[in-house]
């Protein structure tokens, strides 16, 4: 059923890895399906906030972050699974939506925290890619 499964990761959070990958994984065994694994480094917001960075700041969060997911999949997923893991850089829910679309995936495998009130039923980002995503999303309370 499922060819290409994509998880978004969030490297700050355990919780985001350790209740969707073993979903993810049933899924990937069940069908057959590559993973992706993929993690978003976040914009600054404003220019001004990213001039109070270092110049080569987001370079070295860049390869931080592909370090550290690479980490989640040696330590998570086993080998007989095929695995990818992916690092973009932009605002979280437009680089999932955009990633999962450019790397063909037919099924999107995320956590949402437990919202606010003000969140209703899902988190904001969690929400915006159940709202806007082609394709079918799998979403796991944390």
């Amino acid at each position: 059923m499922y060819k290409k499964i994509f998880v978004p990761v969030d490297l700050n959070q355990e919780s985001s890895w350790t209740k969707a990958l073993p979903t993810a994984i049933e899924f990937a065994k069940k069908d057959g399906a590559k993973l992706y694994l993929f993690t978003v480094v976040p914009d600054f917001g404003m220019a001004m906030v990213g001039s109070f960075f270092p110049k080569d700041y987001a370079e070295k969060a860049m390869v931080h972050a592909e370090h550290e997911l690479k980490a989640v999949a040696r330590n998570n997923v086993p080998s007989d699974i095929d695995c990818t893991c992916y690092v973009r850089h932009g605002t979280i829910y437009k680089r999932i939506i955009k990633s999962a679309d450019e790397l063909g995936a037919d099924l999107i495998v995320l956590t949402s925290h437990r919202p606010e009130t003000k969140d209703y039923l899902l988190g904001p980002n969690a929400a915006r890619v159940v709202r806007h995503a082609k394709q079918s999303v799998f979403v796991i309370r944390e």
